[in-house]
């Protein structure tokens, strides 16, 4: 895919090939391509070669096909301002063919299921930007579709809404078979529901398999965390490097083998705390990423 007026690729040869009934997640960082991709699943935007295919028919043949069978939270998708939270439910539902009392009944579900009642007359216009995100996410799931495409869900959400967020997909996709594709810069979180993931770096896939394959081609470090306040961490020499974490926290991936040495060489009471751990799905991607970029 190239926008117009740029030379420059959005992605780069992405070959995926997503299983019904599977929660698949797309990660990746800022401008790697993943926003570009999911608008290109529910035919927002057209690629500029090859294809995408929604149960074997490639959705620019049939536009209909998309709005009838996925659901699609967009990141920054805007609703109806003036209509009340009930209001814009009851109208999607009746646009996706439920009947006036069907709609009623499906507008009931999801303000329950989202844990919408304190604002379900309120104007959309007047929620907050958590609030807002679990309409969108009540928008995207109304009526069951097949599919369920969404673009960083659990963006604006406080813990206990990200909890609920995962909670809903999980079931979801475990009662009703709903495939269900989300797209995230946030490796810890998308660890905890994805069954298969896509690695995306500068447009391209550079990795793509169940979470715990991918992990056994990392599974010979441990995360080395730090919390080092202002004090800034040592070389670790044998081209070992940390890597500057968020709150004054340092991470480091570390072969097992080099783990004691390494840790000698530390002066750890300078330090506030350190963890070790295995390796997680954010190890993984900065693996990849770092590869991709080698």
């Amino acid at each position: 895919m190239v926008y117009a007026g740029q030379q420059e690729r959005a992605n780069d040869g992405i070959s995926l090939d997503i299983r019904r009934g599977e929660i698949f997640g797309i990660l990746g960082d800022n401008g790697a391509g993943k926003t570009t991709l999911v608008r290109q699943m529910v035919n927002l935007l057209q690629p500029t070669s090859g294809s995408i295919r929604l149960f074997g028919r490639p959705v620019a043949d049939d536009p209909f096909a998309v709005t009838t069978r996925v659901g699609f939270m967009p990141q920054d998708g805007a609703v109806l301002d003036s209509l009340t939270v009930g209001e814009i439910l009851f109208v999607t539902a009746r646009l996706r063919g439920e009947s006036r009392s069907g709609a009623r009944n499906e507008r009931d579900r999801l303000i329950d299921l989202w844990q919408l009642t304190a604002v379900r007359r309120r104007p959309c216009r007047h929620l907050s930007g958590g609030q807002l995100r679990l309409v969108q996410l009540a928008l995207a799931t109304a009526n069951t579709p097949p599919v369920v495409i969404l673009d960083e869900p659990t963006a604006n959400l406080d813990p206990q809404r990200r909890q609920l967020v995962w909670k809903n997909l999980r079931q979801l996709n475990r009662e009703q078979g709903t495939t269900v594709i989300f797209i995230t810069h946030d490796a810890v979180e998308a660890e905890k529901i994805i069954e298969r993931v896509a690695i995306l770096r500068a447009g391209r896939v550079v990795a793509i398999g169940e979470p715990a394959s991918l992990k056994r081609r990392v599974d010979r470090q441990v995360r080395l965390e730090l919390e080092a306040g202002t004090v800034d961490p040592p070389a670790l020499g044998a081209g070992l490097r940390f890597r500057r974490l968020p709150s004054g926290r340092w991470l480091a991936l570390v072969p097992k083998d080099q783990l004691s040495e390494v840790l000698q060489r530390l002066d750890l009471e300078r330090y506030q705390d350190f963890r070790i751990y295995s390796c997680t799905l954010e190890d993984l991607y900065l693996h990849y990423a770092e590869r991709a970029d080698a």
